[in-house]
């Protein structure tokens, strides 16, 4: 994975620059991008030496949910010239960093036994965003294994104050 990150970190910083003044906007094609790139079926279709960087790029396009604008046309068309359709999604992992980095925003991931959703949810993310000292770009993932209260991870960092959690702090504290 090492390897990956070291190949798309050129790419991901040459993109951020080129996209400096657009940042969000490049970010709302490089996303579905970066998805429709990682379906490990289209890896497999891509790996084929019968299929050319030209019909690879009509395919891949043809897949995406959202018209590339030319910026993205050209993207793609660098990224399959040089060979590097596997680094496409680490490519966008790190231009989301460095998009963030330059905004001063995390991704947080909430995991909840229960939906959150607007009040709620903005109440939670202003609590949160006080706790980082962070702007967070919040995404809300439902597991019902937590029972009750949220999981939440921004980078490296994990609040965890599920039941799951409590319940487990207390078995282990019960058996030593």
């Amino acid at each position: 994975m090492a390897e990956l990150a070291t190949i798309a970190r050129p790419y991901a910083q040459a993109l951020f620059e080129a996209s400096t003044g657009k940042l969000g906007e490049t970010a709302q094609w490089l996303e579905p991008l970066a998805t429709v790139v990682g379906n490990p079926e289209l890896q497999q279709v891509a790996a084929s030496p019968k299929l050319g960087s030209n019909q690879l790029f009509e395919l891949i396009a043809g897949l995406m949910p959202v018209a590339l604008p030319a910026d993205g046309n050209n993207f793609l068309r660098t990224v399959l010239q040089n060979g590097r359709l596997a680094a496409l999604p680490e490519i966008a992992r790190q231009y989301e960093a460095l998009k963030n980095a330059a905004s001063g925003a995390s991704n947080a991931t909430i995991y909840s036994a229960f939906p959150i959703e607007g009040a709620e949810l903005a109440d939670l993310t202003a609590r949160l965003e006080q706790r980082f000292k962070a702007k967070l770009n919040v995404s809300v993932v439902q597991d019902s294994d937590l029972i009750g209260g949220v999981r939440v991870v921004v980078g490296d960092e994990v609040l965890d104050t599920s039941v799951k959690a409590r319940i487990e702090q207390m078995k282990q504290a019960l058996t030593a």
